[in-house]
């Protein structure tokens, strides 16, 4: 996949880019459920309950390095995960990148 959307504002260095975009896709390969685009900066993303510590710790990790990203994470019905995704309207193309990744 094209990571090209990477912002110029990403604080993590280059060399690890790929290794977390590559923690994204298998995150999302294995636990999305359901993925919704609610507006130009917001995603609303279902992940099974099993995924709940992976999601805490990297949406961490990726607000250390990418503080414009904003994720929210509450309860889903039947227990599962629910992560709402919203950037500044500056990176609207990062988040366009992002909802590439997911599985269709």
């Amino acid at each position: 996949m094209d990571d090209h959307w990477v912002p110029v504002a990403c604080r993590l260095p280059t060399a690890e880019q790929p290794l977390r975009l590559a923690e994204f896709d298998q995150l999302f390969a294995d636990h999305l459920r359901s993925a919704d685009r609610v507006g130009p900066h917001t995603l609303d993303l279902v992940l099974s309950s099993e995924s709940r510590a992976t999601v805490i710790e990297l949406t961490a990790r990726e607000t250390e390095c990418c503080s414009f990203f904003d994720f929210t994470i509450t309860e889903a019905p039947r227990n599962q995960v629910r992560v709402r995704v919203d950037v500044p309207p500056a990176y609207a193309a990062v988040l366009d990148g992002l909802s590439e990744r997911l599985p269709r």
